[in-house]
């Protein structure tokens, strides 16, 4: 059998094929273009590469033009961890030596000898790939939207408060369009202190608000015309410029949070799994695709549910050497995928009956803190997800969290 290892570049890459005796066959220095894909491929297919029987490829990435050119057809492609890489090549050179044509060579035998211990990449859908370009890249902007926000609070605590305490009753704050238009029309305190009824009720309406503006008005005046802590007039207004282009940031970080929600929102129903995601409780749509984003739908990638728990984080590690033997978190692991769990059981808990008494009795019976009884809440209900994928079912309440046996009894009595 032969093995592919390539060591990626972002302009260039070197290819080394080895067989089973580890002996190199070839190498090759590839260009991160058309042509250079195109001698990767004739080289692979000099050596053996066909449709029934393609020559496995590792490589230091997932992503890119290169994966995806490498994984058409049955072609399995192994992402290895580059620090798993670095420990590889420890063991045949103590001198610490490194170069690119010999991390190709490492890669190539780290398939050689140790192929089982790899997964290689899923071979999810295109439909899936889509939704979990779409369902990150969301994600990446909503981060990005509240840590602007952070930034602009922080910033507005400095000088001006008045506009914190004007936007607090509103749900998302300063990432709300009123704030947005209150902040331009008055970037100061002094300037917002001279803002007339008419000119708030305009700054509300150009914000989108249709109900309760004259209300809203008038208490945006009382907040802004109240007696605050002031800076001096140069700092105020070298702060109100600072804030100007902080908001602007913020506003672009709002339109493409919103913008990329809509697309998952188009998106992700389209997919087959998506009615078993949306069944379960404390799942919805956005929610629902970073799940599948971060899962996928290929459903030989994960042996069983306890690989999928492992691989979410939900599930404990335990560490034992002779005597002494420890159970604690798993930091190794999917972090989005994680978070999106962290999430997801937060949820579940006020949305199903059968989840807020599973947590609070990992709470009262088991004594754990808040976020250990959310976790294995969230390790329970992965679980579940794993099955009803299996079985290609919905989330079933009575199947998922069935009543206590004295319950049961009870009830029959």
């Amino acid at each position: 059998m032969i093995y592919c290892g390539i060591d990626w570049a972002e302009r260039t890459h070197d290819v080394a094929l080895v067989d089973d005796s580890g002996q190199l066959l070839a190498k090759r220095h590839i260009t991160d273009d058309a042509a250079g894909y195109k001698v990767l491929l004739d080289l692979l297919a000099d050596h053996g590469d066909t449709e029934e029987s393609p020559i496995p490829v590792a490589l230091e990435t997932s992503r890119g033009l290169l994966v995806a050119v490498l994984r058409t057809g049955k072609r399995q492609v192994f992402a290895i961890n580059p620090m798993a890489a670095a420990r590889y090549r420890d063991r045949h050179s103590v001198s610490r030596k490194k170069s690119d044509p010999g991390d190709a060579l490492v890669l190539a035998n780290v398939l050689r000898t140790d192929m089982h211990a790899h997964r290689p990449l899923p071979q999810d859908s295109d439909l899936a790939r889509a939704v979990a370009v779409l369902a990150r890249a969301q994600q990446d902007a909503t981060w990005n939207r509240q840590q602007i926000a952070n930034q602009l609070r922080s910033l507005l605590r400095e000088y001006y408060p008045a506009a914190l305490a004007a936007v607090e009753s509103w749900k998302n704050g300063l990432c709300r369009p009123e704030a947005h238009e209150l902040l331009k029309a008055a970037p100061t305190p002094a300037k917002a202190a001279l803002l007339t009824r008419t000119q708030l009720q305009a700054a509300l309406k150009r914000a989108g608000r249709q109900r309760g503006i004259a209300a809203d008005a008038e208490r945006l005046r009382e907040v802004f015309r109240a007696d605050w802590a002031r800076q001096s007039d140069l700092v105020k207004e070298a702060l109100g410029k600072q804030m100007l282009a902080l908001l602007i940031q913020l506003e672009a970080a709002c339109t493409a949070a919103d913008s990329l929600a809509e697309a998952v929102e188009e998106a992700f129903p389209q997919h087959p799994d998506a009615e078993i995601i949306l069944s379960f409780p404390g799942l919805g749509t956005q929610l629902g695709a970073r799940v599948l984003a971060e899962i996928g739908d290929d459903r030989q990638r994960f042996a069983d549910a306890r690989s999928l728990k492992a691989y979410a984080g939900a599930s404990p590690i335990t560490r034992a050497s002779g005597k002494k033997s420890s159970i604690t978190r798993r930091w190794v692991k999917n972090n989005r995928l994680n978070h999106a769990g962290y999430l997801w059981a937060f949820s579940a808990i006020t949305a199903s009956p059968g989840a807020k008494a599973h947590y609070r009795r990992r709470r009262d019976q088991h004594a754990d803190w808040h976020a250990a009884a959310q976790r294995n809440l969230f390790n329970r209900m992965i679980g579940q997800l794993y099955h009803c994928f299996q079985q290609r079912h919905p989330y079933d309440e009575a199947l998922a969290f069935p009543a206590p046996a004295t319950e049961v009894t009870a009830a029959a009595a």
